[in-house]
C-alpha cells in the first residue's frame, strides 16, 4: 500500500524589517546628556523591539548623524529630531545631512508641541514638589533653550499654553539664549501679577548647561529635564509612525 504523503505548507514569506528609527540629538559637552539619550533610546527599543533604533548627533557627540546614516547604507530610515520645536537644526541641518546620505530617509516633525510633552512636564513638576499650593498665587516659568527662529518661539508658546490649561495657572515661556524673555524677566512679570509661588518647568530633553543655569534661577522649585520620562519614548515612536504614514499617503497620491 503506497504511503500517503503529507502536505507541508510552504514557508510563510519573511516580513521585511521596518525602517530604521534614527533619533537625532543635538549633542552636548555634558556627559549626562549622552547617558540620558542612550537610556531614552533603550526605552524606545523596549516599546518596539521590531524597530531598529539608532542615534545620530548634530554636533559635539559621536556618532554624528552623517556617520549614522552612512552606516545604514541605502536602507530606509526615519529621522526623528530629539528637539522640542522648529528651528535651524530642524529646517536646515538635518535635511541637508539627510540629502547627502545614500539612505532613503523620511524626516519627522520635532517633538513639540504635543500633549505627551505636557504629560512629562507635569510629572516632572510633581516630582519636584508642585501641588498643594493655591492656584491664585502659583505660576510656572517654562524654561527653554531659545532660538532666533520665530517658529521655535511659536512652538514653545503653544506648549506653555497647553501646560497652563493642564495646571490651571499662568505659564510664561522663557529662554536661556537667543530669545526673550529671560527666566529672570518672566519671574518678575509673574511676581508683579501677585504670583509668589513660581516653579520652573525644564523644557530640555536632557541635563546640560542651559538646563542647569535656568534651574539655578528658579525662585521656588525647579523640575528636572524631560529626560527618560515614558512619554518621551512614546512621542518618539509617534513621530516615527506619523512620518511613515505621511510617506505612504504621498506614495498613494502619486500612484
Amino acid at each position: 500500500m503506497p504511503r500517503q504523503l503529507s502536505l507541508v505548507p510552504p514557508p510563510a514569506p519573511r516580513r521585511a524589517a521596518p525602517p530604521a528609527l534614527v533619533v537625532v540629538a543635538h549633542g552636548s559637552r555634558d556627559p549626562r546628556a549622552l547617558s540620558t539619550v542612550n537610556a531614552l533610546l533603550d526605552r524606545v527599543r523596549t516599546l518596539r523591539p521590531d524597530v531598529p533604533v539608532h542615534l545620530g548627533h548634530i554636533e559635539l557627540n559621536a556618532p554624528l548623524l552623517p556617520d549614522t546614516l552612512a552606516a545604514l547604507g541605502d536602507t530606509e530610515a526615519v529621522l526623528v529630531p530629539l528637539l522640542l520645536s522648529r528651528g535651524y537644526h530642524v529646517k536646515q541641518d538635518i535635511p541637508e545631512m539627510a540629502a547627502a546620505a545614500r539612505a532613503h530617509t523620511h524626516l519627522a516633525a520635532p517633538l513639540g508641541p504635543h500633549p505627551l510633552l505636557v504629560d512629562a512636564l507635569q510629572a516632572r513638576l510633581l516630582e519636584a514638589g508642585w501641588g498643594g499650593t493655591p492656584r491664585r498665587t502659583s505660576a510656572v516659568v517654562l524654561a527653554a533653550a531659545g532660538s532666533r527662529d520665530p517658529d521655535a518661539k511659536t512652538d514653545t508658546a503653544r506648549t506653555a499654553h497647553l501646560l497652563a490649561a493642564r495646571l490651571g495657572v499662568p505659564v510664561i515661556p522663557a529662554y536661556a539664549s537667543a530669545a526673550t524673555p529671560t527666566v529672570e524677566a518672566a519671574v518678575r512679570t509673574l511676581l508683579a501679577r501677585g504670583r509668589h509661588k513660581i516653579a520652573l518647568a525644564s523644557y530640555f530633553t536632557a541635563p546640560g548647561r542651559f538646563a542647569t543655569e535656568c534651574a539655578q534661577k528658579a525662585p521656588w522649585i525647579a523640575a528636572a529635564p524631560l529626560g527618560t520620562h515614558p512619554s518621551m519614548a512614546q512621542l518618539l515612536l509617534h513621530r516615527y509612525d506619523e512620518a511613515l504614514a505621511r510617506a505612504a499617503s504621498r506614495e498613494l497620491a502619486s500612484a
